[in-house]
C-alpha cells in the first residue's frame, strides 16, 4: 500500500517502543515520590529508603488485597509473610519500583530493569486480579509490554543501553537474551 510516494507501514518501530518503554518506566519511577523518602541510618546518617508513610500504608493495602483473594497459596503468602514482615516488603517494593522505573525510563540495563518490573507486575497481578477485571487487564498489558522490552532490548533506542552495547559489545548486558 502506498500513501503519496511513500509506502505505508510502521515507521521507526524502535522509536515507538522506546516511547512505550519510557512511559512504563515513568509509571514505575513515580515510586521515588510516592514510596521513597529520607530515613536516618542509625539515627545519624540520612539515606534514601521507604518512607514512613509507605511503611504504614503498605500492610493495610496488602490486607485488603489478601482478604478475599481466591488464590489460596498467594493469600497465605500475603497474610503470613508480607504483612508480618511489612517493613522489609515496603523497602523491597519501594526500591524495586524505583530501580525498574529508572532503568526503563533511561533505557539503562533494560534487561535487568525488565526482570525487576516483571517480578513486581506478576506479584501485583496475583494480589489484585480478583478485585476487578480492570486489574486483570492492566497487569496483563504491563506483563506483555515488559516481556517485549526485555526481548526487544528496548533500551537500545533512546537509551543508555546503546552506549553499553557500543562500548562493551561482549558484555552480558549487551548480548541479546537466548542467543
Amino acid at each position: 500500500m502506498a500513501y503519496g510516494d511513500r509506502p505505508v507501514g510502521m515507521d521507526h518501530p524502535g522509536h515507538w517502543l522506546a516511547i512505550l518503554r519510557i512511559v512504563v518506566g515513568l509509571w514505575f519511577a513515580k515510586a521515588v515520590i510516592t514510596k521513597l523518602g529520607v530515613v536516618m541510618l542509625g539515627g545519624v546518617v540520612p539515606v534514601p529508603g521507604a518512607s514512613a508513610r509507605w511503611v504504614a500504608v503498605m500492610p493495610k493495602l496488602v490486607a485488603k488485597q489478601a482478604a478475599e483473594n481466591p488464590v489460596l497459596w498467594y493469600r497465605d503468602f500475603l497474610q503470613h509473610t508480607v504483612i508480618t514482615h511489612a517493613p522489609v516488603f515496603a523497602q523491597l517494593t519501594a526500591w524495586g519500583e524505583t530501580l525498574a522505573g529508572i532503568g526503563l525510563t533511561l533505557g539503562l540495563l533494560t534487561g535487568a530493569a525488565s526482570c525487576i518490573a516483571l517480578f513486581l507486575v506478576i506479584n501485583y497481578g496475583l494480589a489484585t486480579q480478583w478485585m476487578s477485571s480492570g486489574n486483570q487487564g492492566f497487569h496483563l498489558m504491563l506483563f506483555a509490554m515488559i516481556v517485549t522490552f526485555f526481548f526487544a532490548r528496548a533500551g537500545r533506542t533512546w537509551g543508555l543501553d546503546a552506549l553499553i552495547a557500543r562500548n562493551r559489545p561482549r558484555s552480558i548486558w549487551a548480548r541479546r537474551p537466548l542467543s
